[in-house]
């Protein structure tokens, strides 16, 4: 029997779900208030060339941040681990908040990056330890609706602060959150239950680019990022990770909408920001509708399919006063990933488990936290490789995405075009990867 929503939030349990939750929530924040105020950031401090990289070296620091959970969860407290995470962000955050240039603002978001990685690849790692394994793809949806929270409280954040022409003021507001999950981290996280110790041994930050991730992962008796199943034909895990890397990767186009918002839509920053957000609805939305639904192989299916459907419709839409079609579409391609998302994610955590059953938790007494699975890291680096996937496919998608704009020169309607064209061929890769990833729905 399935347990429901309430569960998440019994005794023992809410104040790890609360803190996880809300690191991930200051990752979703600061993603749409940056992109809401950065065209009025680039007006006073210039840098206009180096738009793509603000999305770049956030989002590089942060797949190397979320490969190193393992590693971190090895070396310290999961506490300690976490408070670590959050202060890196703030730090990040605040040089943000007083950049005299860009070349400063890349540094800060370089920062925040890896510290927003290892906030996001905690929250998964110690989702398995502090919930029964009938609840992580409810855990799944609830960490991921704090992106449906971000996308309400990031444009406006940003868009009213960069009307006013403060916008360094969103960074500061930042900090300030940053320190609240810092201070509440030590009761949140005081039951979650210990995890049996793994090898430490350092592996080179190398193995983040892709091609050399994979050769390495490969070599017999090689400290692995990745679950030993990745890399069995008989398992379907490497197609959830592909299905996910290309739902996630698509994403990325919401870097650009507040720029089209405004230079062909012609909206305000904050009216650009919120269609920025457009995608992000759609995915909130599909994702808490999944979760509850369940059937998750026809889920992961259909997923895909939106993607491509949301893409085309954007496509052939992509002309002043059509801001009502874009958001369509952006809704629509959010759906796609977040009907298959909770469904991945528990997959790929369960997927990763020596248990030939796929490492079932059993239930605790009530309110207490759930003891690991004795899988020698296995089912820690399944779920700490969701994150560091999710980076990576993010900054693959914004540096294609960046190429795409650019190939259109200086006429924004076929930038655009370009844009949502290529990102809709990427989602059409992503529905036949979906057919072996089903199998772990």
């Amino acid at each position: 029997m399935t347990a429901g929503w309430a569960a998440m939030l019994a005794p023992g349990r809410r104040g790890a779900v609360g803190v996880l939750c809300g690191g991930v929530l200051l990752f979703a924040i600061d993603t749409y208030v940056t992109a809401s105020l950065l065209p009025s950031a680039i007006a006073e401090i210039g840098g206009e060339r180096f738009y793509s990289w603000v999305v770049t070296v956030y989002l590089l620091p942060a797949t190397v941040a979320s490969a190193l959970t393992g590693r971190a969860l090895a070396v310290w407290s999961d506490r300690r681990a976490y408070v670590l995470a959050a202060g890196t962000f703030a730090l990040g955050t605040a040089i943000d908040a007083v950049a005299p240039s860009m070349a400063v603002l890349l540094v800060g978001r370089a920062v925040q990056g890896a510290g927003g990685g290892l906030l996001a690849g905690l929250a998964y790692a110690l989702l398995r330890t502090a919930l029964p394994r009938e609840l992580w793809t409810r855990g799944s949806a609830a960490i991921s609706a704090m992106w449906g929270v971000g996308l309400l409280v990031g444009p406006l954040l940003g868009g009213v602060f960069a009307e006013a022409g403060l916008w360094r003021g969103a960074f500061v507001t930042m900090v300030g959150v940053s320190l609240l999950v810092v201070l509440a981290v030590p009761a949140g996280l005081r039951r979650v239950a210990p995890r049996p110790p793994s090898a430490r041994t350092p592996f080179p930050v190398a193995s983040v680019l892709l091609v050399a991730l994979v050769v390495r992962e490969r070599r017999p008796g090689a400290v692995r990022v990745l679950p030993l199943a990745t890399f069995t034909r008989r398992g379907p895990l490497a197609a959830v990770y592909l299905t996910a890397a290309v739902l996630i990767g698509v994403s990325a186009v919401e870097a650009f909408v507040p720029l089209f918002g405004q230079w062909l839509g012609g909206l305000t920053p904050v009216g650009a920001g919120f269609l920025g957000v457009a995608l992000a609805c759609g995915w909130v939305v599909g994702e808490m509708t999944s979760a509850s639904v369940g059937r998750g192989r026809s889920a992961v299916g259909i997923g895909p399919l939106l993607g491509v459907a949301g893409f085309a419709l954007l496509t052939v839409t992509q002309r002043p006063g059509a801001v009502g079609w874009w958001a369509a579409g952006l809704v629509l391609a959010g759906l796609g990933v977040g009907v298959a998302w909770p469904h991945l994610a528990a997959g790929a955590m369960a997927g990763g488990s020596t248990d030939p059953e796929a490492g079932g938790s059993t239930e605790p007494e009530a309110g207490g936290p759930t003891e690991p699975e004795g899988d020698d890291g296995e089912g820690d680096r399944a779920s700490a490789a969701i994150t560091m996937i999710q980076m990576l496919a993010v900054a693959l998608g914004a540096a294609f995405a960046g190429v795409a704009v650019a190939l259109g020169g200086d006429d924004t309607a076929t930038s655009a075009v370009y844009l949502y064209a290529g990102m809709g061929v990427v989602a059409v890769l992503g529905a036949l990867t979906a057919l072996r990833a089903r199998e772990a729905a």
